[in-house]
């Protein structure tokens, strides 16, 4: 096995187990959220726990993205199945709006509409707060895979989040954090409903989570989107790609550049290419495969090369007619 195909296992499992200590956290505070809403009564406790619900269909949606894009190349998809993942995580994002963003602002409204009986907070209470530690330590998990991915290059914490092709950790980070915010909002909620008397209060927080879950949602499934669609490295990486071609002897220019993300750790590279007039065959073969080894050095997670003999401007003046 090659460093790279062990990076990539090394890669996927961490990201398995992220959004599994996610799924398992949510499912068992899903339950209890749901308990201590029907005992006191609280539209926000219960907008939580259709947020929960929510989240933890999202990981059972990312886990299963996760293991079908493994699936390695054959005849039929000879480019991978990495881009599958960007389908079920959008289906996931899917699910975080109609799931809990709807239930969220639909129970809120009414709420504020037609009023609630207030029921004995204290369960409420402590569900929220063992909640929180749960919550709390599946962002923990996730945001040590953000840190030691972004160490691993050299970009900040929260360029790498923007930016990563690993949209299981981005959902399972970005969950997490908005669940802490809902817990504090549902918090606020049962507060305020047991300072002033009112559900309100109650139905006010409903509405904030739900809104919560309405941008949560929009993020994800934007970038799921622009990756189904088909996104490049970034303007800095690919002027390093044509740095490094350029660098390989017997290439004299790069002419055009497309880079593909495939997956967190699949990336593909096509370039038309001029090499040196005098080069032989057999030097432009070598330069080829020089060029892919260097490439695939410098960027561990580049998969697929392809390189396009190409004529280069000069040529084109000397013969205009071809």
């Amino acid at each position: 096995m090659s460093d790279a195909q062990a990076d990539k296992e090394a890669d996927g499992g961490e990201s398995t187990f992220t959004v599994i200590v996610a799924a398992l956290a949510n499912l068992g505070i899903a339950v209890a959220k749901a308990v201590a809403g029907l005992i006191s009564g609280s539209s926000a406790m219960l907008s939580e726990a259709a947020h929960s619900v929510a989240d933890t269909v999202t990981e059972v949606m990312l886990l299963t993205a996760l293991k079908r894009s493994e699936k390695p190349a054959d005849e039929d998809h000879p480019l991978g199945y990495g881009p599958e993942r960007y389908i079920w995580a959008m289906l996931a994002s899917i699910a975080t709006f109609v799931g809990g963003a709807v239930f969220s602002i639909y129970d809120g409204v009414h709420t504020l509409v037609a009023g609630e009986e207030l029921g004995d907070p204290l369960v409420s209470y402590i569900v929220l707060a063992v909640a929180f530690l749960l919550e709390g330590y599946s962002l923990r998990t996730g945001v040590k895979q953000v840190r030691r991915e972004a160490s691993r290059l050299r970009v900040p914490d929260t360029y790498y989040l923007r930016h990563t092709p690993d949209t299981a950790v981005k959902a399972v980070v970005m969950e997490d954090s908005a669940a802490l915010i809902g817990l504090l909002l549902a918090a606020g909620g049962l507060l305020g409903g047991q300072l002033s008397g009112s559900g309100i209060w109650d139905g006010i927080a409903s509405c904030l989570i739900g809104l919560l879950l309405v941008y949560v949602a929009w993020v994800l499934g934007r970038s799921n989107a622009q990756l189904l669609i088909g996104r490049p490295l970034p303007a800095t990486v690919r002027a390093r790609v044509r740095e490094e071609l350029q660098s390989v002897p017997h290439i004299v220019e790069v002419l055009e550049l497309t880079t593909l993300i495939q997956g967190p750790d699949e990336i593909l590279i096509a370039a038309k290419v001029d090499f040196r007039d005098m080069a032989t065959a057999a030097e432009v073969e070598w330069a080829c495969e020089e060029a892919e080894d260097q490439l695939r050095e410098r960027f561990p997670s580049v998969r697929r090369v392809y390189l396009d003999p190409t004529p280069g401007r000069v040529q084109r003046l000397r013969h205009p007619e071809r």
